[in-house]
């Protein structure tokens, strides 16, 4: 009986405490998540997507960085201070006969954008902690909803993100304080860490200044440019000169790889 109990509780704290942090679980194994949470999801901008661009995460022309409109703008409680930029969730629509788009299955989208909360009084803040929320682009919305529905409660889950071509680094700064924007990332998609070697250096620290934009105050202007990616899976991959000695501020490199 003393064991029956002893189990009968670590099941009950296991479920609890997935039900507590499902949403920011990483993905196991490379494979999608097996829970579906409950959210909501808005849209923002049109058709076009042009308010969609730039954002929290540190990216900008999406159409040129890959990531197009399949994309949403997260919630504070999924958006986790920007460590959750690069992620990709599937989302479908539930419990809305009015406005669900019957058979209209589920969307994957990345995480590129913060939805702020917004402390004024009222019933519809839905990005405000704690809420789950998803602000995505028309184009998502209305595939799986009418626009007019306004919000819709969703379900959702993390699932591998699948890209095109390796890793890629925008290398922005000066001499003496350079950035890396770390983009088209596969697999989980959220960067965990990032370590940085000039080809003169031993392998440095980088610091997330925000989103998916990491740092470094060291000075390796004319060295080739190596990376240490870790996602949030615990996966590492190594890029070995990606940029080549005459690197240049404002300039893309992709790696010759992907999660």
């Amino acid at each position: 009986m003393a064991k029956f109990q002893n189990l009968f509780t670590w099941a009950v704290f296991i479920t609890l405490l997935v039900q507590a942090m499902g949403d920011v679980i990483p993905l196991a194994k490379g494979r999608a998540g097996k829970i579906w949470h409950d959210a909501h999801a808005t849209f923002y901008g049109d058709l076009n997507g042009g308010e969609t661009m730039q954002g929290a995460c540190g990216y900008g022309d999406l159409f040129q960085q890959g990531y197009g409109l399949e994309t949403a703008a997260l919630s504070t409680k999924l958006f986790k201070d920007g460590h959750a930029c690069g992620a990709c969730f599937q989302i479908r629509c539930v419990k809305d006969p009015q406005w669900c788009i019957p058979n209209a299955g589920a969307i994957t989208i990345t995480a590129t954008n913060f939805c702020p909360p917004n402390w004024i009084p009222a019933p519809d803040h839905w990005c405000n902690p704690p809420q789950r929320h998803f602000d995505l682009s028309m184009t998502m919305f209305t595939k799986l909803a009418q626009a007019k529905a306004g919000i819709i409660p969703v379900k959702y889950r993390r699932v591998p993100c699948q890209k095109s071509g390796g890793v890629k680094f925008e290398l922005k700064g000066n001499p003496y304080w350079l950035t890396a924007l770390v983009f088209n990332v596969g697999g989980a998609g959220d960067v965990a860490n990032v370590k940085i070697k000039g080809s003169s250096t031993d392998w440095l620290q980088m610091s997330r200044n925000w989103g998916q934009v990491w740092q470094t105050g060291s000075n390796i202007v004319g060295q080739s440019l190596s990376f240490l990616v870790t996602t949030s899976d615990g996966k590492t991959l190594r890029f070995d000169d990606v940029a080549p000695t005459n690197w240049q501020f404002g300039q893309t490199y992709e790696g010759r790889i992907n999660f």
